[in-house]
């Protein structure tokens, strides 16, 4: 009996030795708010799989916290400013987004936004200082024999770290400004004639005056991005490698780019077989409320419930607003959970609780919910589209405009300018998304769409994780476009080619046609004076 259990308990050893060698060492790039919220469940995911997560962490992070338990490792690094400073920072560029942007001309808009943009770079080399110029960092980052890097490149820097190490890079984005990484530097193809610039508010119907205003709108931004950030970039990647580095086409050296939309929301477009749509990453199967929530949620009878949320970063609005939206919810019939941090309005209906926090996922999942107001952000309308929620939309700030502008287009949802909408505006949409039976069908048509895929979009974006590490990287799914020069991609070589062509042809039609005339007229002058 002995001998059997010390032969059981060597095979079982030998198993969890198997399955822990076949576990990878996955290094991700740092990331705050709703982004990292996205990453966590993929990298809960390759935890569960048996591979290692380190995720680095700068000194000041709104999010993490790696005193904190958790399921990955983390890999500290020190930056020269403090958390109040980025806080500052983050709420100066949230007031100019909620507050000024709709009661400046677009030249104050431009020279306000573009001052942000500066700034905001100016943080992010400060966090790349952090890993990159820090000796004691570089050198553990080495040890450490990573098989991937994983980064959401909303902070700049890890395409330069993997060239660094040495090891394949993932990317994990919604899009960028207009889209211009994926354009310029992963050469993704992006017609203006029917891909609408990101944060266009454009949709892929667009008439003749769109598509002008598309067009110039992918030149001025591709411009104004590389002032502010390209070349200040190349710069900064120039002076860490010690020659002279573009920014972009290192960036273009990714191997696989993680696009966290699908065709349940995003317009159908070209894509390259590198850029994968896994959008819904953290969508799930709602889970019990807590008991409180639940006999709240069940006294709204048939009636049923709003879901009432703006995010991870809107914490409070000012009183005026709060008082306006309080009593245009308290005018409908619905039970409102909503996540609010601020002073308690005073307009606030009976038929409305205040929560610090609340099960959002599970709520939008709960069959007595009717309708889901939000602030646009991908992850919270992720949630509504896996559940068939339909929703009314108060964009904010940043990607949620143009996030908003795709569900409405698709027909699930409304929306409303928070800065210019007055009470009866909101009590009248929200009884409308709830009311109107279009808003749902069409909420239920999205949701089909979503969960109609061969494969989960988290198991999807985990597979090719894991396929760049089994494949040393995926440059065999990197397209020959970039080695060319911008005047090879667009063919104009050849156009110039074709056009030398048929001007050498035109040249020599009309020099023998000159030729024959010469000969021709010629010969009837000699003929005639010779009869003279």
């Amino acid at each position: 009996m002995k001998n059997q259990e010390h032969l059981s308990l060597s095979v079982l050893l030998l198993l969890f030795a198997a399955w822990g060698a076949n576990g990878e060492n996955i290094l991700v790039w740092y990331t705050e708010g709703s982004h990292w919220i996205n990453l966590k469940p993929v990298l809960e995911t390759l935890v569960d799989k048996g591979h290692k997560v380190t995720v680095l962490v700068p000194s000041s992070s709104m999010f993490m916290n790696v005193s904190e338990p958790s399921r990955f490792g983390y890999e500290p690094f020190n930056v020269s400013f403090s958390l109040e400073e980025a806080t500052k920072f983050f709420e100066e560029y949230l007031y100019f987004s909620m507050y000024e942007i709709d009661h400046l001309g677009y030249l104050q808009m431009y020279i306000k936004y573009m001052d942000l943009m500066k700034l905001d770079l100016q943080f992010s080399l400060k966090l790349l200082d952090g890993v990159l110029k820090s000796e004691k960092v570089m050198k553990r980052l080495k040890e450490g024999k990573y098989d991937l890097l994983f980064s959401d490149p909303i902070y700049p820097g890890s395409d330069l770290l993997a060239e660094i190490l040495d090891i394949p890079l993932v990317f994990s984005l919604r899009f960028s400004l207009v889209h211009n990484w994926e354009r310029y530097c992963a050469q993704l193809p992006a017609p203006p004639s029917f891909v609408p610039g990101a944060m266009s508010k454009l949709t892929d119907k667009m008439d003749f005056f769109e598509r002008v205003w598309n067009f110039i709108f992918y030149a001025l931004q591709d411009i104004t991005i590389y002032d502010v950030y390209w070349k200040e970039l190349n710069r900064y990647y120039s002076e860490i490698k010690g020659t002279p580095i573009n920014a972009c086409e290192m960036m273009g050296r990714a191997d696989i780019w993680l696009i966290r939309t699908y065709w349940d929301f995003d317009f159908p477009r070209p894509f390259l077989p590198n850029f994968i749509f896994v959008g819904g990453i953290h969508g799930r199967p709602a889970k019990p409320l807590p008991e409180d929530i639940e006999e709240f949620v069940q006294s709204s009878g048939d009636a049923g419930i709003v879901v009432f949320t703006l995010g991870s970063f809107i914490k409070n609005i000012t009183t005026e607003r709060g008082n306006m939206i309080a009593s245009a919810l308290a005018q409908i019939p619905q039970k409102i959970l909503w996540r609010y941090s601020g002073e308690k309005p005073a307009t606030l209906g009976a038929n409305t609780r205040i929560y610090d926090w609340i099960p959002q996922n599970d709520l939008l999942g709960h069959p007595k919910t009717r309708a889901f107001i939000t602030h646009g952000g991908t992850n919270g309308i992720y949630e509504a589209i896996y559940h068939g929620v339909p929703m009314l939309g108060l964009p904010m700030f940043a990607d949620q405009p143009d996030n908003l502008v795709h569900v409405e287009a698709k027909g699930a949802a409304r929306v409303l300018n928070m800065n210019f909408m007055t009470t009866e505006d909101l009590r009248d949409a929200v009884n409308a998304v709830i009311n109107e039976k279009s808003y749902k069908e069409s909420a239920m048509q999205l949701s089909r769409i979503h969960h109609d895929r061969p494969i989960s979009p988290l198991d999807e974006a985990v597979f090719w994780i894991e396929y760049t590490i089994r494949n040393k990287g995926a440059k065999h799914l990197r397209v020959q476009a970039h080695e060319l020069t911008w005047y090879q991609y667009h063919s104009l070589d050849v156009a110039v080619f074709f056009l030398f062509i048929v001007l050498f042809i035109m040249y020599l039609f009309i020099k023998t046609c000159s030729f024959c005339f010469r000969r021709c007229c010629g010969r009837k002058s000699t003929t005639k004076r010779k009869a003279e």
